[in-house]
């Protein structure tokens, strides 16, 4: 276990990349020694799905198929479970030292390629790439870097007991859960990798790990860094698939200890009915929301525009997260209207290879559809169109973004979560009326206010039911802040040191001293 691998610092090709199954994406840039991959990732090996079934990846933002992708079965995923069974004696008991510095190479090598994989991430999953440079790169790699510094801290305490005149020495000891199965979007395909994997490693866990069949790419390119990091055969494994084969697969697989999902609470519900028939499995959910912002009078309307209008259009809508339901007060809701609506429409919808796009399409014509089916929903229950409300140009899956004012609660675009750019603008005129309508909901993943009185801005942070709550800000993340929510909205957290107790079980060791 204390022998590394050999980084492969060279490109295989002259290309920079390997054509494995129908590669039609041709990046400008060229990765430091990783591969395009479009095969499986499994005991440290890329091989073949072994039904040889393949599906195609689309780039959303011309509609053409990127590549064509190795699809996993139940066969697939029983040989990755089998990897991680194999490496996970070894990679538990490794030295956390040893588990700290591989996972510092893999940020290394993520860092050094991050050109690369920023145009990867951005083709595959549609958003500007100047979005995925600034923010979905950077993270990924703090995460690494976060979850290397915790591999060789994981301590246990010891605790003072005595019965009578008999004396213990009585300690805890975190030790690693075991096989972990998780399951990814494809919203953030490269930070939700690093959500799941960092941990994982760090805890002393193996992974297999699905990204989602809309985004397959960058989840590949990972085993192409995890290989050359030194990080052993088996560790990690990667496939490709649907949820109902290789994501049912996951979950109800006996020899997988702990299962992790970041997704929609309807697939969740599965998961949970599949995960617990077969094993008592751990389960960590990170699901969807409806999350609310509360705009008060006294808030400063530029900038709470300007919050707003982050909170909901990021990546273009979709983000769980995303504060689609906006309240704000009586007395400045027009005034509020008129400019987030201004804001809106000078989003610079272009190709999301452009530098200046700040609004990429949806991720593929499914999603698309659904967005627009929304907006027309809205249309006829009454709500007022203020800006947007239509597709944006012929190719692609562009949709304007679009706000809403006139919304009522009982309104489907204010109960559903759309996952795209669709702002909801409601009123209201007392504080509490806004408090208890925003938990009127399912789900308590996330929320917001904006406003100047501090003491205001703490109680409805206190009072409204939700894991995250920004106050004059949103969609601010760190890898050491936990994540995750109330409610439909999931069970644990993620990042900060919370996410390490989904990966690590506590053990009690009693030893009697009067005896030895």
């Amino acid at each position: 276990m204390n022998g590394v691998n050999k980084p492969r610092l060279t490109p295989e090709g002259t290309s920079g990349f390997t054509s494995t199954a129908g590669i039609h994406f041709k990046p400008s840039t060229q990765g430091q020694g990783i591969a395009l991959q479009t095969k499986l990732f499994i005991g440290g090996e890329f091989v073949a799905a072994k039904k040889g079934q393949v599906f195609d990846t689309v780039d959303p933002a011309t509609e053409e198929v990127l590549a064509t992708i190795h699809e996993a079965t139940q066969e697939d995923i029983d040989d990755a479970v089998a990897a991680a069974h194999s490496a996970y004696e070894s990679w538990s008991t490794s030295d956390g030292a040893f588990r700290r510095d591989c996972i510092n190479r893999l940020a290394d090598l993520f860092e050094k390629n991050a050109e690369f994989i920023t145009e990867v991430e951005a083709r595959d999953s549609g958003k500007p790439v100047s979005f995925a440079k600034a923010a979905d790169i950077p993270l990924s790699i703090a995460t690494y870097r976060y979850y290397a510094g915790w591999a060789d801290k994981l301590t246990g305490e010891q605790i003072p007991m005595s019965s009578g005149t008999s004396k213990y020495l009585t300690y805890t000891r975190r030790e690693p859960v075991g096989v972990c199965g998780q399951i990814i979007p494809w919203n953030f395909p490269l930070a939700m990798f690093a959500w799941k994997v960092a941990p994982a490693l760090a805890a002393g866990c193996t992974v297999v790990i699905k990204s989602s069949e809309k985004t397959p790419l960058t989840a590949l390119l990972m085993g192409e860094l995890i290989r050359a990091a030194g990080i052993p055969a088996g560790v990690v494994n990667i496939v490709s698939g649907f949820g109902p084969v290789a994501g049912k697969a996951i979950a109800a697989h006996p020899l997988i200890d702990k299962v992790a999902f970041t997704g929609s609470t309807a697939t969740a519900r599965a998961i949970q009915h599949v995960a617990h028939a077969t094993n008592m499995k751990r389960l960590s959910l990170e699901l969807g929301g409806k999350s609310p912002l509360i705009i008060c009078a006294d808030a400063d309307l530029e900038q709470a525009a300007a919050v707003a209008q982050k909170g909901l259009f990021l990546n273009a809508g979709q983000c769980c997260i995303a504060s689609s339901r906006i309240f704000v007060e009586a007395s400045v809701y027009d005034k509020f209207v008129e400019t987030v609506a201004k804001q809106a429409a000078q989003a610079q919808l272009t190709n999301n290879q452009d530098p200046g796009c700040t609004q990429g399409p949806q991720v593929d014509e499914v999603q698309f559809k659904r967005v627009m089916g929304f907006i027309e929903q809205g249309k006829k229950e009454g709500a007022r169109v203020v800006t947007g409300g239509s597709r944006h140009g012929e190719r692609g899956y562009y949709v304007q973004p679009t706000v809403f004012a006139d919304v009522s609660d009982d309104m489907v675009i204010a109960k559903e979560e759309i996952f795209g750019p669709v702002m909801s603008v409601l009123k209201f005129d007392k504080l509490e009326e806004a408090i208890r309508r925003a938990n009127n909901t399912e789900y308590g993943l996330g929320a917001g206010v904006c406003t100047r009185d501090i003491g205001k801005a703490l109680s409805i942070a206190h009072k409204v039911r939700a894991g995250t709550i920004y106050v004059n800000c949103y969609d601010v993340f760190d890898p050491a802040a936990p994540f995750g929510g109330f409610k439909e909205s999931g069970i644990g957290r993620e990042l900060g040191a919370d996410a390490l107790n989904l990966y690590t079980e506590k053990k009690t060791v009693v030893v009697d001293l009067a005896h030895n």
